[in-house]
């Protein structure tokens, strides 16, 4: 079974936005419950996504809650860049740095994961 990484890049400005990353964490939701190796990650404007939907106050948060354990962390550079970086670390998201400060992507495609984004 090919392992998928979902990246989210959607920010929380938006309702597009939103809707994207409910998208993404519903797909999460539905492959871990069929047992398919599935991984998320918050990339650029996702990281600010990541620290809405990580408040109990937040209308996904539910959604989050249920895909948490599926969530390897945000980009620390794009965390920093996209005024994230603080609240995360309070949540105690991690925050993944393995090339030039960014998550390594190539990293998963050499792994064999199909990488999906959203």
């Amino acid at each position: 079974m090919e392992p998928v990484l979902i990246l989210i890049l959607a920010g929380p400005e938006t309702h597009e936005g939103l809707g994207r990353a409910a998208n993404a964490l519903d797909l999460a939701k539905e492959l871990k419950s069929a047992a398919h190796p599935v991984e998320v990650l918050f990339d650029g404007a996702g990281t600010a996504m990541a620290a809405a939907l990580a408040d109990p106050g937040h209308r996904l948060y539910g959604l989050f809650a249920a895909t948490q354990d599926r969530v390897l962390g945000a980009c620390a550079h794009c965390a920093r860049a996209f005024g994230a970086l603080e609240r995360l670390e309070r949540l105690g998201l991690p925050l993944v740095a393995e090339f030039e400060g960014h998550p390594s992507l190539a990293r998963f495609l050499r792994e064999g994961y199909r990488v999906l984004t959203f």
